[in-house]
This record gives structure tokens, C-alpha cells and sequence, in this order.
């Protein structure tokens, strides 16, 4: 289980982040100071603005958060949904977190932790198999 908050190591400043995944652990580190009431409809929101930051300034990078994108849609499968959800992975996450009587926050990272594996794994049996 993820301990959301936990204080392990320093925050780092915003300038070494290199992309949406070290913003997120910085949220994981201290989700009080990056999201208000640890709301994770207020993460989906800045993550939103995130996308929106690198459109504008034309900066390249994977974006696994949109509302139809890579994480929302592992998740449907993930949370046994035979169908997206219109109101999006956020709201279906915070929904899932009261019916287990978990905090929200620490049940997304925790499912964040385990789509990353997920994909690490599909690309290291895929690179074996190019090889």
C-alpha cells in the first residue's frame, strides 16, 4: 500500500521536474500542499492544465491522463467496468476509495503504481521479443 504524504526524502524544486510523472510524485509526497482537500477531481483539473501547458508551448511528451487516454482506460478494465465512464477515471476512483473506506488519494496512487508496472512490464516483454 502507498503511504500518500509520507515524508521520505526532500520535495524537489519545479525546474528539475521532467515531465508529468515527477509532478506526480511530488503530489504523492505532499498532496495538501498540490491539491486542495486531496481532492482527486482537483488533480484530474491540474493535470488537465498540465496538457493544456504543453500544447500551447508545443512540448512533446506522453500524456497518459486524458480523459480517454492509457491510464483511464486500463482503469475501466482494472475496476471490472465493461465501459468507460463519461464522468472520468477521477470521479470512478474517488467512487471505488469510499466503497473500499479508503482515502482517495492513496487509492489512486496505488493504482498509478500499478499501471506503471503494467506498462514497464509490457515494454520489457516487448523488447525482449524485438531482440
Amino acid at each position: 500500500m502507498t503511504e500518500v504524504g509520507k515524508v521520505g526524502r526532500a520535495p524537489r524544486p519545479v525546474a528539475d521536474f521532467q515531465g508529468v510523472y515527477d509532478l506526480l510524485e511530488e503530489v504523492r509526497l505532499r498532496p495538501g500542499m498540490w491539491v486542495r482537500r486531496s481532492s482527486l477531481q482537483h488533480l484530474d483539473s491540474m493535470l488537465t492544465g498540465y496538457w493544456v501547458a504543453l500544447q500551447v508551448h508545443g512540448v512533446e511528451e506522453q500524456f497518459d491522463f486524458w480523459r480517454t487516454g492509457p491510464f483511464a482506460e486500463w482503469l475501466w478494465k482494472r475496476l471490472g467496468m465493461s465501459y468507460s465512464s463519461a464522468l472520468g477515471w477521477a470521479v470512478e476512483i474517488e467512487r471505488a476509495a469510499e466503497a473500499a473506506g479508503r482515502p482517495a488519494m492513496e487509492m489512486f496512487f496505488d493504482l498509478l503504481d500499478e499501471f506503471r508496472a503494467e506498462g514497464d512490464e509490457a515494454a520489457q516483454g516487448s523488447s525482449a521479443a524485438d531482440g
